[in-house]
Parts: structure tokens; sequence; C-alpha cells
């Protein structure tokens, strides 16, 4: 019997070569493997083929966010030393909540600057390695920020980008996430196109990815773990269109984690949606059910991440585990660049 709470139940083996450093090219050739929790059958495909396990009348959900530059590197002012930060979190207009490193090196009033147009002042000390700093620029943020920051990669990915554009969705739309929605990475407008031509509604919603996706767990006690909260929206139009889908028996479709934990936030003990514009710290994780959300598409995720409890709330520790073993030994591609799956 596995203890669902504890951390290690959720580990597996992963050869660091199966890490993917480059997104693939295109998009949509990325391998996925489809697992039909039905039939107990799995298919391992293209993504493109991923059209061929949609109906008509699928409703597909998108997180429409857009990654930022987020990752800034800058000089102590009084002793030169390299400070790197990474923007978590808007507060208001100049005011911002960031992941700083090292933060030991930083003390309230602490000055940074990272170019002769933008430095900032660290206001607050937080734990776990957060700050609240306050930015001082000529200009326009936003515009200063394209040209200072850099995409904020995951540590596993040792490889440059050659594009920004390669880390974006081709749907995204609201800048504010410190990382990607990965499983959206595999779509382009033209399979996008060729969905909805089959019938298959594709509607968005809206969460800036931030800690409370990629924080690792650390603590051997899963509910110990604190979950960060994420800014989400959800529209009324969205809301209502899904409650008379799922009404309907129609198939709700979340593309990525992020999708879900805003379906699943936003949805009451009665199983209805209300449109919301909130944050959420939500922690999806076994022996959770599903009030929305009845089909995932999604990457391969980090051993012992939220994001791996939350695909094993949909399928059984067992079964995750089984199918995370299987793509290895298949030399699928893992983490924000890799393959997909598509659970049924």
């Amino acid at each position: 019997m596995n203890d669902l709470l504890n951390k290690t139940t959720y580990d597996y083996f992963l050869p660091e070569e199966q890490i993917a450093q480059t997104p693939a090219e295109p998009r949509d050739s990325a391998r996925l493997l489809v697992y039909d929790r039905k039939t107990d059958k799995v298919e391992h495909k293209i993504f493109r083929d991923i059209i061929d396990y949609l109906k008509p009348g699928d409703v597909l959900v998108l997180n429409s966010s857009r990654v930022i530059p987020a990752r800034l590197f800058g000089i102590k002012q009084e002793t030169g030393a390299k400070i790197e930060i990474l923007l978590h979190k808007r507060i208001d207009l100049n005011k911002w909540e960031v992941l700083a490193k090292p933060t030991k090196r930083l003390k309230v009033g602490t000055e940074i600057k990272f170019s002769d147009e933008l430095s900032c002042i660290v206001d607050k000390i937080k734990d776990e390695g957060l700050c609240e700093v306050s930015f001082i620029y000529c200009g326009v943020f936003e515009e200063i920020l394209d040209k200072l920051g850099s995409m904020p990669l995951p540590h596993y990915i040792k490889t440059d980008l050659k594009d920004k554009e390669s880390y974006q969705t081709v749907y995204s739309k609201q800048k504010g996430s410190s990382a990607a929605p990965t499983a959206g990475l595999h779509w382009t407008k033209e399979l996008l196109d060729k969905v909805k031509a089959k019938g298959v509604v594709v509607l968005e919603v809206m969460l800036h990815v931030g800690l409370g996706t990629f924080r690792p767990v650390k603590e051997d006690n899963i509910l110990e773990h604190k979950m960060h909260s994420e800014y989400y929206v959800i529209t009324k139009e969205v809301a209502d269109y899904i409650n008379k889908a799922k009404s309907q028996g129609r198939r709700i479709i979340a593309v990525g984690t992020t999708s879900v934990r805003v379906l699943e936030s936003a949805c009451g003990e009665n199983g209805i949606l209300s449109p919301k514009s909130e944050e959420t710290s939500i922690f999806i994780y076994p022996p959770y059910k599903m009030k929305v959300v009845d089909a995932l598409i999604t990457n391969f995720h980090l051993p012992q991440s939220t994001l791996i409890m939350l695909v094993a709330s949909m399928l059984g520790v067992d079964k995750t585990l089984e199918l995370y073993n299987l793509a290895v030994k298949e030399k699928y591609r893992f983490f924000s660049f890799g393959d997909a799956m598509f659970i049924e």
C-alpha cells in the first residue's frame, strides 16, 4: 500500500539524457503517449495525432498566460556582489515579489542595479528566498524588461534559447507567467484550426504560472508543503459554456496542469463553475476527485513534484508510475520541452 502523503511515493528514475534541452521542431512533432483509462490501452503517437482522439463537441481548455522575461541579473550597489532575481508576482505598479539569490546578501534598503535604466530597492525580506522590491526606472517598465530580462528557463535546461518565442504558446496573450504552461507548447495554430474544424470547442482561461506550480516539494509529508498562490481568471462566458457542456455529458479536456488548477479552483462543491478573478493555492493530490476535468493533455513531470501528484490524482499512483517508467523505457523526452501524454 502506497503512502499517498509521502513525497517519495511519487519518485521514479530518469536518465539525465532524457531531459529535453530544446523544443521539438515543429512543435507538433513531439511524441504523444495516449492512455485510455476505460480500456487500459496505451498507444505511442506523434502530438499532431491528438486530433484523432478528439471528438466533435469536446471542450479543449487552454491557459492563455504569456511568459515574461522574468530573470534579471544585477549588482548590489554597496559591494558589487552579483544578484539574480526572478520576478514572481506583481504587487502594484512598481512593486514586485521576487525570488532572489543569494538572499543572504540582501537586507531591507539594499539597492540592486541592473542597468542605467533599471534598479530596485529591497523593501522586505521574506522566507524561502522571496523578497519584496520596488523598481526604479526611466521609461516603460515592460519595454525595459523585454530588453534586459531573460526567459526564466528551468534549472535543468542548460541550452540557451535560440528564439524566445519557443518558450511561449502560440495562443499566449496576457503577460505575467514566470514559467511556460508547457503542455501548450506542442500546439501550432494550424493544428488548433484543424481541431476547431472538427467541431471541438476551444476555450481559454488564464493562470499566471509561478512558484505554486514549479516549487519543489521539500517536506517528506506533502501536507506540509506550502503552495504559493497564483492569479487566475475564468470569464462568465467560459464558465457558463463549460457548465452547459458538462450538463450535456461532453468532455472537458484540460491542456496542462495549470488549466486543471483554474477549472478545479473555480468549481464549487455543487460541481458548478463560477467566473473568478483571484488567487489560487490549490494543491491537487490523491485521492482528489476531479470535479470538472474529464481528460488531460500534459507533459512528463519531475519526480516528487506537485505536478506528478496532480496526474496521480487522475490515474492513481501505481498507474502513473507504470506509465512514467514505460515512457522512460521508450525513450520519451521529459519535462518542459519534452513529449506529451494524453489521459483519456
